[in-house]
């Protein structure tokens, strides 16, 4: 049909159709973007609701770390009052932070950030712990702070010095049950401490490192932690050992350093005290000499001393330790004085010291004067060594023309004048630097204890006050040297140790032990007949190097008799003997193979137990030809390090 246009039917469907499926794309595009501008809303939201109290949150660790510090210098600075404010200052921080927290706390649900957040949760509830157990340290402590050197006022400032420490002694078992709540607080902090994972962390971020220092703070905790609930026994048992409920009897040895011995030193006096309530008596002292005389009983030398010693074929009670486990020797020491003198006094314990100990106490209590004799810490130069023992080995083993009675029992009356003087006056003058010198000389090893109570000896040992050889998994290191004979050669003796070990990529370890031993000085005159004193002679050392049971020794050089290797105290020894002559020098090579392996990423881990006696010798460690540290031992050390 002309001037008509043809319809066409079918196209009106299809552009339906293209417009309904434009107009769906475009609502799913609307729908998309109103859900992304939500989501984008949500997300700024979030993020100031997060970012503002993280702002705050920031703030408050700022000004807490900074209490945290100036609590740490009061701590340092042994000013327990100021601590104890700085103590309640930082709780009311860390409570701060706390609630800073706890603001965010739904960040914990929110995937990988959540980890950090519950972290941060542990770790100020491991805070807040930590304060709580300062706090009841602090207060325990606050009524003892004139005794304890702190500074502080203590509860305790009428009455004589011996009224005031009969008080504290009285007052002690009010004090002990808070060891247990420090306990509960420190088994807490472990347990919130040991969910933080140190895994998630990076090595570093910029220079500052993060995962290290993060390892290194749970790992110093967890050992002081340990430290505190294994002394705990030795803390609850201080008011009986200090005689509060019956008095109480020790036995005080005194070991000469400048004879090295296997526990410190030549055993040369002894003093028996007895302490009822705090209040110290002594009631004998001698010389080491008249108590071997007085001996019933004689006791066939052992092996060591028939192979190693100069001309003596009996063991006295000065050559029984022997052993260089303190209480393996001190045992042997009570045994034979039980056997050879049953009339000699009980006692409770026996306390070690060397003349270290002595110099140090004469430096706070001042000189003195025995037998004529001036005894001070000043260098004497006839010996490049403290005057008092120039003094003290000169009287004692100096050659005389005529008979001088009770020889060394000149360390016996000085012990007793040193007890005298620190006891006779009021304690803030002398027993807190006392107190802390002891605690030094204990760490040192220049102070051992042995108390017959089990529970004090086993905090005593939880210290490390108990001179043990003990037990360690990993690679272990123990050089023990007896001078027998060998005049008072100790003062000038230079001791070096160096380590060369290699590990192979299997973790088998080949170890190279050098040890080398240096008289820098001239001879003494050691002709009786010249009646000079004899200090410096040929040292004679009898030498037991104690390693992990089950190391195979493959050289041992050096020696100048024949060597040994067995096993003692849970050890492998490889033993020797040398000479030293003055101006001269030693050194003995000891190359072994480890029965345990290093391996893979496993880093390099040794204990090294220091001699009580010894002069501080330097160490130095290489693994696979590189320097790995250089210290000197002054007490125990385990030394970790990767290969």
């Amino acid at each position: 049909m002309n001037g008509f246009t043809k319809i066409n039917l079918s196209s009106k469907p299809e552009e339906a159709k293209k417009n309904r499926q434009k107009s769906k794309a475009t609502n799913i595009l609307k729908r998309f973007g109103i859900v992304v501008i939500l989501l984008l809303i949500i997300l700024l939201i979030t993020g100031i609701s997060i970012l503002l109290p993280a702002r705050e949150l920031y703030f408050s660790v700022q000004d807490t770390v900074k209490i945290a510090n100036e609590t740490y210098v009061s701590l340092k600075n042994q000013n327990i009052d100021k601590l104890k404010e700085d103590l309640n200052v930082l709780e009311t921080g860390v409570k701060n932070i706390e609630k800073k927290l706890s603001a965010i706390a739904y960040v914990k649900y929110i995937p990988f950030i959540g980890n950090y957040e519950r972290d941060a949760e542990h770790l100020v509830k491991a805070s807040l712990e930590g304060v709580a157990a300062g706090k009841i340290t602090v207060d325990a402590l606050v009524p003892y702070a004139d005794l304890l050197g702190l500074k502080g006022k203590s509860t305790f400032v009428s009455g004589s010095a011996d009224d005031r420490i009969q008080t504290a002694v009285a007052t002690l078992d009010k004090v002990t049950p808070k060891f247990s709540e420090i306990s509960k607080n420190l088994s807490i902090i472990g347990s919130e401490l040991d969910q933080i994972d140190t895994n998630r962390y990076p090595k570093k971020i910029g220079d500052f490192e993060i995962k290290d220092k993060i390892l290194l703070a749970k790992d110093m905790f967890s050992n002081s932690a340990q430290l505190f609930v294994d002394a705990e026994p030795l803390l609850s048992r201080l008011p009986d050992l200090l005689g509060n409920k019956e008095a109480k009897t020790y036995l005080i040895i005194f070991q000469n350093d400048a004879e090295l011995r296997a526990t410190g030193g030549f055993i040369t006096a002894y003093a028996l005290f007895k302490i009822d309530k705090g209040k110290m008596q002594v009631i004998k002292a001698d010389d080491i000499y008249k108590l071997d005389e007085s001996k019933k009983k004689k006791f066939p030398a052992p092996e060591s001393i028939l192979k190693y010693h100069k001309g003596v074929n009996y063991l006295e009670l000065r050559d029984s330790n022997l052993s260089p486990d303190f209480v393996t020797s001190m045992n042997n020491f009570e045994k034979m004085l039980t056997e050879s003198i049953p009339d000699f006094p009980k006692f409770d314990g026996i306390i070690t010291l060397d003349t270290h100990v002595l110099v140090e106490s004469i430096k706070i209590l001042g000189e003195f004067n025995v037998y004529g004799r001036k005894f001070s810490s000043e260098t004497d130069k006839r010996c490049d060594c403290p005057q008092a023992i120039y003094e003290l080995e000169d009287y004692s083993t100096k050659p005389v023309a005529y008979v001088r009675e009770d020889r060394k029992d000149i360390i016996g009356v000085l012990m007793y004048q040193i007890m005298q003087r620190a006891l006779g006056v009021s304690p803030s003058k002398y027993w807190g630097n006392l107190f802390q010198m002891f605690l030094t000389e204990a760490k040192q090893k220049h102070m051992i204890f042995y108390f017959h109570d089990e529970s004090a000896q086993k905090g005593i040992e939880a210290l490390d006050f108990g001179g043990r050889i003990i037990s360690f998994d990993k690679d272990y290191l123990h050089i023990n040297d007896v001078n027998f004979a060998g005049a008072k050669s100790n003062l000038f003796i230079k001791q070096s140790v160096k380590q060369d070990i290699e590990i192979s990529s299997d973790g088998t370890t080949a170890k190279v032990l050098s040890i080398s031993y240096k008289n820098p000085s001239p001879a003494s005159n050691c002709n009786l007949e010249a009646g000079q004193l004899c200090l410096n002679g040929i040292l004679r050392n009898w030498i037991r190097i104690y390693v992990p049971k089950g190391s195979v020794l493959t050289d041992f050089t050096g020696s100048e008799m024949q060597t040994a290797t067995y096993e003692e105290l849970g050890k492998t020894v490889f033993e020797g003997f040398f000479t030293v002559k003055p101006q001269g020098s030693a050194e003995i090579i000891i190359k072994y193979n480890l029965p345990i392996k290093f391996s893979g990423s496993e880093p390099y881990q040794l204990f090294i137990q220091k001699q009580p006696g010894s002069n501080n010798p330097e160490y130095t460690v290489n693994i696979n030809g590189k320097d790995k540290g250089k210290f000197l031992l002054l007490t125990d050390k385990e030394f970790k390090s990767n290969k």
